[in-house]
């Protein structure tokens, strides 16, 4: 009777130590390991990092058109060849980590808000507002190209 006591005891001082063991293991580690993406999403991903590049390069001209103050021509920058970008940068949202879609998501609408800002100063004529808009498009710009997994 005392061993089968004795046992019990043993037993149940086992279960402790190991619910203990495995409590304090870290799961973290384990996790940090998978992969965020898997290969057939970076390649979805990237099928759009060549457009959103040719946009950013293409900042450069919008710049330009600030700067020697061709309003009509910033108008038209925007609506023309950067009438695409709002959509190219939601389609890779879309395709990101739960984690990053969501600052993609607002990294993009940032980005259009201030490309309309920059039309309305251009329709004003007021280089201070389409500057300091410029500049900020500049810096979400890059925030979200940062975003995007490399190949």
């Amino acid at each position: 009777m005392l061993k089968a006591r004795f046992r019990s005891i043993l037993a149940l001082m086992l279960a402790l130590v190991a619910t203990f063991t495995i409590s304090c293991s870290s799961v973290t580690a384990a996790t940090k390991t998978a992969p965020k993406y898997t290969p057939a999403q970076i390649e979805q991903i990237q099928q759009y990092v060549p457009a959103l590049e040719e946009f950013r390069a293409r900042m450069s001209e919008l710049q330009t058109m600030i700067q020697q103050r061709r309003w009509v021509d910033v108008g038209t920058f925007i609506h023309g060849p950067l009438g695409e970008l709002r959509l190219s940068m939601n389609r890779v949202a879309a395709n990101l980590s739960p984690q990053d879609k969501e600052a993609a998501r607002e990294a993009a609408k940032d980005i259009y808000s201030d490309l309309v800002r920059i039309d309305q100063a251009a329709k004003e004529a007021n280089s201070q507002k389409a500057v300091s808009n410029f500049r900020s498009v500049l810096q979400e710009f890059d925030a979200f190209l940062n975003l995007i997994p490399k190949a």
